[in-house]
């Protein structure tokens, strides 16, 4: 997340953050089910106008970084170094995140927070919408670096597969492994239908 620089800012961070690590504490200790918005409010020490003023809703809580997420993933294809293709620079971007979704693996209290998005059907839900949203904005930067039209079906093929294959890499004994095994597929793949990239 970019550092806010004003006063202003700095403080709506704050209080964003203050949320967020009051729903996540809470979720964990009672469940996702038996907390409510006000709950995390409260917790927060803020309203509950505050609270939607930073989020849209509870499920948005509980994945609190999903617009940096959405923000990294696109400058990782606009912001490539020169000669790197597409495939290449996603590769990279997905095992940098893997290792740093690793560090918070380690958390002892990350299996229970993954349990819980896992068991709670609004949870699972909100995560496909998150991921679909980031296959949108993926496929709008990849039209974008090869000069194709936004609506081209291998850039949206492309944003699919490399989004998909972070949970294989994710779930792999060896996830640098898995991240080349699938990411030479949609090298080769991706060659074929643009030369040059």
């Amino acid at each position: 997340m970019t550092e806010p620089t004003g006063r202003r800012e700095r403080k709506k961070a704050q209080t964003r953050q203050s949320l967020a690590d009051a729903a996540f504490e809470l979720f964990l200790e009672r469940g996702y089910d038996q907390v409510g918005v006000k709950d995390v409010a409260d917790a927060a020490d803020v309203s509950v106008t505050t609270l939607f003023k930073h989020f849209s809703g509870k499920e948005a809580l509980v994945f609190d970084q999903d617009d940096d997420l959405e923000a990294a993933l696109v400058a990782a294809v606009r912001d490539r170094t020169a000669g790197q293709s597409v495939p290449q620079a996603l590769r990279e971007h997905i095992l940098v995140k893997q290792t740093q979704f690793a560090v918070h693996a380690a958390d002892p209290r990350f299996a229970d927070f993954t349990r819980m998005v896992q068991e709670t059907p609004a949870l699972r839900n909100y995560a496909h919408h998150m991921w679909t949203r980031h296959e949108a904005a993926l496929t709008r930067a990849i039209a974008e670096a090869v000069g194709a039209p936004e609506d081209d079906v291998s850039c949206a093929a492309l944003a699919r597969f490399a989004l998909e294959a972070r949970s294989l890499i994710l779930r792999h004994p060896e996830p640098r492994r898995a991240a080349d095994e699938a990411f030479e597929l949609l090298e080769h793949g991706w060659a074929a239908s643009h030369p040059g990239d």
